[in-house]
């Protein structure tokens, strides 16, 4: 599956999310699989579950880091994939 600019991703109810200083830990309950996230990572997973699409997350962390936007675009784009094929993100139609 590959996600778009344009889809808006939220995070499973079977999905607990655990933070611990800057850096978060995700487990997936059903398949009881967990990732864990540095801080940069952190910041890209709540700004994408909390966004209305991965194009607006993409915008607001534009001018959070000073970083090249095209490699931040196939970041945040990678990550948003990865969580996805893991369960632990899910493209959602609301």
């Amino acid at each position: 599956m590959s996600v778009s600019l344009s889809d808006r991703v939220r995070v499973p109810q079977a999905v607990l999310v655990s933070g611990l200083q800057q850096e978060s830990v995700l487990l997936n309950l059903d398949s009881e699989r967990y990732f864990g996230l540095d801080d940069v990572g952190t910041r890209m997973f709540s700004v994408l579950s909390s966004s209305d699409s991965i194009e607006a997350a993409f915008q607001l962390l534009v001018e959070e880091y000073e970083v090249d936007p095209d490699t931040l675009k196939a970041d945040l784009l990678f990550l948003a994939d990865d969580l996805i094929q893991q369960g632990l993100l899910e493209v959602s139609n609301e």
